[in-house]
């Protein structure tokens, strides 16, 4: 295979759908099939828009753009390198974010429910004034809560300075360091004494057998990030636990868990968890009121 095998748009796609089905690529970081990842990095690296694939497909190429799309291509193939690391942007819904490897590429069923503002459990949206994020990584859901929650200011922890200096660059990429504030914190410790009307968390939740099975792009992320002890609750205790003198009277605790609901109801017998609906079901996101919490 060389750049003189290809031609247009549509040769490099069909390689590249090839190429990533006989690597048995793992697409768990925003695409679900060699297709559609293999489209986004090819309009990626030609610089042309994410929605106007037709247009293009037989537009002959300058070779200098081929040899870029197959450095891309052999990348995410030969290295198994998730794609936003490769192209340095990851999208939740509209929002586009800076990632390396500092942080875990965003992917969050909590970034679902924010648009609709977790109702029906907050009552008024507008009287949401103080809200938090822990484990906040590239700081991608405080960005999201500032614009479902337009009069709450957010603060946003993390125990990496890594992952923060990526949040600080996603804030200030939307104007929002005035509404956010980043923590370098292990959870509550190093917070300001003050409640909140809405504390959410996606903090790492894996079990420790599933971490031994993760596939090969995973291995890319910062395992502090994604590693939750061996029932996957160990940092999910620590954060129900502190909520309780965290929340305001009518606040609320929305926890990410993915796949560990087994777990989680394990680690909290005495507690009614409820569980939120995403595109995934209904056990990936458990919210717990200050109520049950006192």
């Amino acid at each position: 295979m060389t750049p003189n095998d290809f031609t247009t748009l549509r040769d490099l796609l069909r390689y590249a759908t090839s190429r990533f089905n006989r690597a048995h690529l793992f697409f768990g970081h925003g695409s679900s099939n060699a297709f559609d990842e293999a489209a986004y990095l090819l309009l990626h690296t030609l610089g042309l828009p994410f929605d106007k694939l037709e247009p293009f497909l037989d537009a002959k190429l300058l070779t200098e753009e081929i040899d870029a799309a197959l450095r891309m291509i052999e990348r995410r193939a030969d290295e198994r390198i998730p794609a936003a690391y490769l192209t340095n942007e990851a999208w939740l819904g509209d929002y586009r974010f800076f990632v390396d490897e500092r942080v875990i590429v965003p992917r969050s069923f909590i970034a679902e429910l924010i648009p609709d503002r977790f109702s029906p459990w907050i009552a008024d949206p507008f009287q949401v004034n103080a809200a938090l994020d822990l484990c906040t990584g590239s700081g991608c859901l405080p960005v999201m809560l500032a614009d479902a929650f337009p009069n709450a200011h957010i603060d946003a922890v993390d125990i990496s300075a890594d992952a923060l200096a990526v949040a600080t660059r996603n804030v200030n990429d939307y104007g929002l360091q005035e509404r956010i504030s980043l923590i370098e914190s292990d959870l509550y410790t190093k917070l300001p004494k003050k409640k909140y009307d809405v504390i959410i968390s996606n903090p790492p939740y894996v079990n420790a057998g599933s971490m031994g099975r993760l596939p090969k792009e995973y291995l890319h992320e910062p395992q502090i990030a994604l590693a939750g002890g061996h029932d996957g609750m160990d940092l999910v205790r620590k954060i129900v636990e502190g909520a309780a003198d965290r929340l305001s009277e009518n606040g609320v605790l929305i926890v990410e868990i993915g796949n560990e609901r087994e777990h989680a109801e394990a680690a909290f017998p005495d507690l009614e968890l409820t569980w939120l609906s995403t595109s995934a079901g209904d056990d990936m996101v458990f919210l717990l009121t200050a109520e049950q919490l006192q």
